[in-house]
């Protein structure tokens, strides 16, 4: 009997109870992943780690690094498997809740277009050809009118182009407070102005003209300057700046 009494105790002892797991929180602050980014950078975190500070929580019995693992541990440790999954998939997953799969999905979204973005370089505006090029996937071919902005930073590096109005045949409509709202938002410290002529005619109209001096004023009360006011055509381009006319 005393054999079997002990043997109970002993496996009383062992057996972890819920109670008994240390949360991260209790762990040594080096290996937990908050503080360890704190502490060591963020180079010095797995995947697994990264993912549970994205996680933030784990269950009464697992703690986020655990749920972390068992979905990379699932896929192979491969985050590109991860990538693919849907909230449901990652719901399957003890732990995993609706706004936790998201948070999940939303980081390694994040991650894929921070990377497809990478290497890639704004353009530099330099001359009215520049323009005409950087515009003709927006304009080319098109039968209706459009009106666009490119929004420069000092070096003449495009932040954005922008899409202003569109609208008939033969004109549309601009705000001007509608374009300096837009380059003061995005800090801009030029504009170029853009629009298209369907009729295939490059030369500006006496409302072209006009429209271009209206806003080379308000650029200049504003210190945006308007430097050039380029009109597409599928053929050819009439730049205001080329003609001395802005």
């Amino acid at each position: 009997m005393g054999f079997f009494v002990s043997f109970d105790l002993i496996m009383f002892q062992t057996m972890e109870r819920p109670q008994d797991r240390l949360s991260i929180k209790k762990w040594a602050e080096e290996d937990r992943p908050r503080e360890k980014l704190l502490l060591k950078g963020k180079s010095s975190l797995t995947e697994v780690e990264l993912i549970a500070i994205i996680i933030g929580s784990g269950t009464s019995r697992l703690s986020a690094v655990e749920v972390a693992r068992s979905i990379l541990s699932a896929h192979e440790n491969d985050l590109h498997q991860i990538a693919r999954l849907s909230v449901n998939d990652l719901k399957k997953f003890k732990g995993i809740g609706t706004a936790k799969a998201i948070a999940i999905i939303a980081a390694l979204e994040l991650g894929r277009r921070r990377k497809e973005g990478a290497f890639t370089q704004k353009p530099k505006i330099s001359d009215a050809q520049g323009v005409y090029q950087l515009m003709k996937p927006e304009l080319l071919d098109l039968n209706h009118e459009q009106f666009w902005l490119l929004l420069l930073k000092r070096n003449n590096e495009v932040i954005q182009k922008i899409q202003l109005s569109k609208g008939g045949v033969s004109g549309t409509v601009v705000d001007a407070k509608l374009i300096f709202k837009h380059a003061v938002e995005l800090l801009a410290s030029s504009i170029i102005l853009v629009h298209n002529h369907p009729s295939g005619n490059h030369q500006p109209s006496t409302a072209d003209i006009n429209i271009t001096n209206q806003l080379k004023e308000a650029g200049r009360v504003m210190d945006i300057p308007i430097l050039d006011h380029v009109i597409f055509t599928n053929e050819r381009y009439f730049s205001f700046a080329d003609e001395s006319i802005l």
